[in-house]
């Protein structure tokens, strides 16, 4: 049994089961008597306690992580540096490693795989601005929760990059599959070491291989020195072209090539996440061809000039003959056969079919002959449901007739649970929140009920289900107030006066949202919370304001009366708005003579509305005009054309984002 197991450290740590060895220390399972929790403590081994460089190393773990505070980095709560036993005490993760994660499921999904490298640079990035490297960046040292929360863990071999220099001795210590160049050459490292590692492991988890494998690890440190990787389209072709520029920009054997820093590469994926389809400017292409080194070309061409020299020249005349004689034979049967069955072989730019809706193609012909296959549907809020949203072959590569092509089809936005984060410290309710994949604004807000950094509560609240890239705004409290003021009146005021005066008389400018509004009142607030009105509130107080863009939205609800015999005579209702096709009703196969509703936005206060029927050739066989005042919601009768069946009873309730019309006027049209 181990000697630790079932002692007690310094009074207050009950050392209950080992969970983990590394290399140079032992994690163990505990209990903290003191803060009543289970903790994680790892103590250096006893081979190397009297170790000065394994000392420097442990000790250089406990100092990087003592300064980081980030909900992507394993905490530290204590340390002990005694002269018989050295250990760090740090937060207890019920979880598996991402290596483990990757070897248990393969492959991921690329949400997934962005999902977890975006909470990883989030954490190295805060180790970054404290001028910390981490430097063993490796799916081993990367912790997945339950919840698919990332925890960074083992700084072990961390440096302050800004205080210490890289020296020879620490020189290819991390793993050598994660390793960037300038480690395994020993060459000094920062940041964009890390990043090289990230981009190794986004590479593992797209495509579930390593980029470099071998049978030693010297054999890897060279490859990482002189080989480029395949690209991981050529591994799997459903990755995204832009999500594969990333992966190929933060493995850039050249630090002058790769992301400069993790908030460059979060930059980047952030934007790819809003828009998978987006490609970015700096690729970088891969030559898969084997690498021809100049000694050797010069030792082959020698070798094969000696050979000449040896040989009657005769023989290579013949034979070049005769290959070209075999070829010829060859090319002009493929030419009889080609011809035989119409297939020249032609190959054709493949087409963009990214944003079609996917049921459309596969229903009708297409000049090529394409067939379609869907590779999965993937939740998007940018592509509404059924929608297309990544295809291979891409647009634009060459695709002979009768290819497949094979398509990811969109979901529709994935609706996720907003969490509920009220009275949750700041810092751990934003990370909650952009775990579940929302982005957060964080607005501070005066409150009494509230500790100072404690979130008061978010809008959309806790509990309702929301698209996951939506933004949620976190009001968090900055303390009780000191002084309670007048509120200033800001309404009718320009935005710019209206941030002057709130910052003037002792308040902080809240949210800022421009709303529907006359046109004279464009740039100016038209409404404040907390409203003035002779009313107090704390100083510092945030106060939000709404301003008018100068258009106002009107919406018309229009019911038709369809004919008695609407199926057998007419195909399509449709509304237009001043000559242009607004609504359309969609082919019926039914016999139906209800009505139809349309809802129309419009941004004009009177507009010419013409309701049709379209027979089912197409041709429109009847129309009604009417002239619409949306602000009052009466409707007039401009000019009516009756051919067959003119029948129409046509109501509107009209109402704008400001103002609700009560008055609904029908209009009916009798032949």
């Amino acid at each position: 049994m181990d000697k630790f197991v079932g002692k007690r450290l310094d009074g207050r740590y009950e050392i209950r089961e080992i969970i983990g060895v590394g290399g140079m220390a032992v994690v163990y399972k505990a209990y903290d008597s003191i803060e009543d929790r289970v903790v994680a403590i790892k103590i250096l081994k006893e081979e190397f306690a009297s170790n000065e460089e394994f000392q420097r190393r442990f000790k250089n773990e406990s100092k990087a992580i003592a300064v980081l505070s980030h909900p992507n980095i394993v905490k530290v709560y204590d340390v002990s540096f005694g002269d018989l036993i050295q250990y760090i005490v740090m937060e207890y993760i019920e979880g598996i490693t991402l290596k483990e994660f990757i070897e248990k499921n393969g492959n991921l999904s690329w949400n997934e795989s962005v999902n977890f490298v975006l909470q990883i640079l989030r954490g190295l990035q805060h180790a970054h601005d404290k001028g910390i490297v981490h430097r063993d960046v490796k799916p081993q040292n990367i912790m997945v929760l339950n919840d698919n929360t990332i925890k960074v863990t083992d700084f072990g071999i961390a440096r302050f990059a800004r205080n210490e220099s890289q020296t020879i001795t620490d020189k290819a210590i991390g793993s050598v599959h994660y390793i960037s160049p300038e480690q395994a050459k020993g060459e000094p490292t920062d940041e964009k070491a890390d990043i090289y590692s990230v981009g190794v492991m986004l590479y593992e988890m797209l495509t579930g291989t390593l980029p470099f494998e071998a049978e030693s690890a010297v054999s890897v440190a060279i490859m990482q020195l002189q080989t480029e990787p395949k690209l991981p389209t050529h591994i799997n072709p459903l990755i995204p072209v832009g999500l594969e520029q990333i992966t190929m920009k933060a493995m850039q054997k050249d630090t002058r090539n790769r992301y400069k820093s993790a908030a460059e590469l979060l930059r980047d994926l952030e934007q790819f996440k809003r828009d998978p389809s987006i490609t970015f400017e700096n690729n970088y292409f891969v030559d898969d061809s084997p690498t021809k080194h100049m000694d050797n070309m010069y030792f082959e061409d020698e070798e094969e000039a000696k050979e000449d020299n040896t040989k009657s020249p005769i023989i290579p005349i013949l034979t070049g003959v005769a290959v070209a004689f075999v070829a010829a034979i060859v090319v002009l049967g493929i030419f009889l056969i080609n011809t035989l069955t119409g297939d020249t072989g032609k190959e054709f730019s493949c087409p963009d079919y990214v944003g079609q809706v996917y049921e459309t193609l596969t229903k009708e012909e297409n000049e090529y002959g394409f067939k379609f296959e869907v590779a999965s549907y993937e939740h998007n809020s940018q592509y509404e449901r059924g929608v297309i949203i990544f295809q291979t072959p891409t647009a634009g590569r060459s695709v002979k007739r009768d290819a497949t092509i094979k398509v990811i089809v969109s979901n529709g936005p994935e609706y996720v649970e907003v969490p509920k984060v009220e009275n949750f410290e700041a810092a751990k309710a934003k990370a909650t929140l952009e775990n579940a994949g929302f982005t957060v604004v964080t607005v501070e807000e005066i409150s009494e009920d509230y500790a100072a950094n404690y979130v008061i509560r978010t809008e959309p609240a806790g509990g309702s289900y929301m698209p996951s890239d939506t933004q949620i705004k976190m009001f968090v409290s900055s303390g009780e107030p000191t002084e309670y003021i007048d509120i200033p009146d800001v309404t009718k005021c320009t935005l710019e006066d209206a941030k002057r005066i709130i910052e003037r008389e002792g308040f902080t400018v809240g949210s800022v949202e421009e709303v529907d509004s006359e046109p004279s009142m464009k740039g100016y607030v038209v409404f404040q919370n907390p409203a003035s009105g002779g009313e107090k509130a704390g100083k510092g107080t945030a106060i939000n304001l709404k301003v008018g863009s100068g258009v106002m939205t009107y919406t018309f609800n229009l019911n038709v009366a369809l004919p008695g015999d609407y199926v057998s005579q007419y195909g399509t209702v449709s509304v237009w708005i001043d000559n242009k096709l607004v609504k359309e009703s969609g082919k019926m196969d039914i016999w139906n003579s209800g009505n139809t509703n349309f809802e129309i936005v419009t941004n004009s206060k009177t507009v010419s509305v013409q309701v049709k029927l379209s027979h089912v050739n197409n041709q429109y066989d009847n129309y009604v005009t009417y002239l619409i005042d949306a602000t009052t919601g009466t409707i007039q009768t401009s000019d009516t054309t009756r051919h067959n069946y003119p029948k129409y009873v046509q109501e509107s309730d009209t109402t704008s984002s400001e103002t609700t019309t009560s008055e609904t006027t029908t209009t009916s049209v009798v032949q």
